[in-house]
């Protein structure tokens, strides 16, 4: 696997991208860290690639790599996803029950929105569609949400190594990005947070039943009350 993925990286091209961010978002661990941001920085330099094509594609095969573990979770279901996770292949691909355990806490305490929060979030990014595939979370809400924070995400990595360009060669790209991409991803999550927040405030407070309406004939009798007195 390690000589396949290094070939990939040696031959970025939008297919590879694809493949790669698959792997990365199902629960194959890999670090988008190292794909998204050498995309945009060759990108910068040489112009054979896109750069919105770059996040289209790798926000493709983040959703692609989710449906996987959504489609696994549904049809082994919860007692063999376990197993796995507490088996030997569960423990290579970097698997344990605490860190299944944490996403399905995540996901219970935020419900569907999760799936959008959680893909900026690290040890959490790869796990959220576990719990959303156990609970029976809609297919297509799954992928609304899916798809949103995985573009946000490699659209954060794409603007870093396209602006990297200019600072940094590119022996050290990946490293710098890896360095604070786990600050930048909690950071963003606060702000979608908050920012989904705000919304739900809002729609709640519209909502809400306005006070007790006074009829306009009795409005009209005090009216008449009031001159006569």
């Amino acid at each position: 696997m390690g000589a396949f993925i290094q070939w990939c990286l040696d031959h970025l091209n939008y297919w590879t991208i694809t493949l790669l961010m698959t792997i990365e978002s199902s629960f194959i661990p890999f670090p988008s860290e190292v794909i998204v941001p050498p995309a945009a920085y060759r990108a910068a330099s040489t112009g054979e690639m896109n750069l919105l094509a770059i996040l289209l594609c790798a926000t493709l095969g983040a959703v692609l790599g989710a449906l996987i573990n959504y489609g696994l979770a549904v049809w082994l279901g919860r007692p063999l996803v376990l197993k796995f996770v507490n088996s030997k292949a569960g423990h290579l691909c970097m698997l344990n029950e605490e860190k299944l355990h944490k996403a399905e806490a995540y996901f219970n305490r935020h419900g569907a929105v999760s799936t959008l929060v959680g893909r900026l979030i690290p040890a959490i990014r790869q796990l959220i569609s576990i719990p959303a595939g156990l609970s029976g979370m809609k297919l297509l809400p799954f992928i609304g949400y899916t798809a949103l924070g995985a573009g946000i995400w490699n659209g954060v990595l794409a603007g870093l190594g396209y602006w990297l360009e200019s600072q940094i060669p590119e022996d050290r790209l990946i490293e710098t990005v890896t360095q604070y991409s786990h600050e930048i991803g909690y950071g963003i999550a606060a702000v979608v947070a908050v920012a989904i927040l705000v919304l739900v405030l809002r729609r709640q407070m519209k909502k809400k039943p306005a006070g007790p309406t006074v009829p306009t004939d009795k409005i009209v009798e005090d009216e008449t009350r009031s001159k006569n007195a």
